[in-house]
């Protein structure tokens, strides 16, 4: 999906672009640092392409979006193959989303219209790391049919993400 589709009044899911990488950047600082997922413990904070979001999407199979919230990002999440894992697995990654957004139902929208862009990408299985004080997060997957697995897939780098969790796409 390439175009801006408005889901509510004043909110807009599109396609990241390059322009909005400092922009998204910046909400998931500030979302990490609300929840205490600091960088020294291997959180989205510390990976080295969080300033050039864009760029890391804009590869094959992947993409990221973002939400507008009265014109201002105030969330994002998007999907790619899952580095050290089969070429049939993918992973949900950097969902976050301001309290601006949150409890309206758009991460439950996103992360459908995510999966469908994986199935869409030939992917056949969605995985995801959390951490257990996110909650909301975690309720979410599970209504969203992930279940939780056993330990680690693939080569995330995210040392402290004790949940994990598998969804058949």
């Amino acid at each position: 999906m390439t175009t801006a589709v408005k889901t509510q009044q004043n909110v807009v899911v599109r396609r990241i672009t390059c322009d909005d990488n400092a922009e998204i950047a910046r909400v998931i600082r500030a979302v990490s640092a609300e929840f205490g997922l600091t960088a020294d413990k291997g959180y989205t904070v510390a990976d080295p392409n969080l300033d050039t979001l864009c760029e890391m999407y804009s590869q094959p199979r992947s993409a990221y979006w973002v939400v507008e919230l009265d014109g201002q990002i105030a969330g994002g999440g998007g999907v790619s193959a899952l580095i050290g894992a089969d070429d049939d697995v993918c992973e949900l990654q950097k969902m976050y989303f301001m309290p601006s957004l949150r409890g309206k139902g758009l991460a439950k929208r996103l992360a459908v219209q995510v999966m469908a862009h994986a199935k869409e990408q030939g992917f056949k299985r969605c995985y995801l790391e959390t951490t257990a004080s996110l909650t909301q997060a975690i309720a979410l997957y599970e209504h969203l049919g992930f279940e939780h697995i056993n330990g680690a897939m693939g080569s995330t780098g995210h040392v402290d993400c004790e949940v994990t969790m598998l969804k058949t796409l």
